[in-house]
């Protein structure tokens, strides 16, 4: 099954971009999902467990660099990538 992930992350820091651009990056390693940005959130589209596989240590470690840290996601069960719409 594939899906469409939307993130936005908010780091409660003073430098707040640093984090949001070196999780992305991080999720930028990640050849097999698809992760596009804009200037409001990141959306991830791919097959559900390769997204989910993706997504979790890089969750685990945006927390641990930055402890005090919001991420909001929303996730639908169907392939939205733009391309496709």
């Amino acid at each position: 099954m594939n899906i469409s992930l939307e993130i936005s992350m908010y780091p409660l820091t003073k430098n707040y971009e640093s984090p949001i651009i070196k999780f992305i990056e991080q999720l930028n390693q990640h050849k097999d999902i698809k992760v596009t940005t804009n200037t409001m959130s990141t959306q991830i589209f791919g097959n559900y467990e390769l997204v989910m596989n993706a997504l979790t240590p890089e969750i685990r470690a945006a927390f641990m660099s930055e402890p005090t840290t919001i991420m909001v996601l929303k996730i639908i069960n169907a392939d939205l990538t733009p391309e496709k719409m």
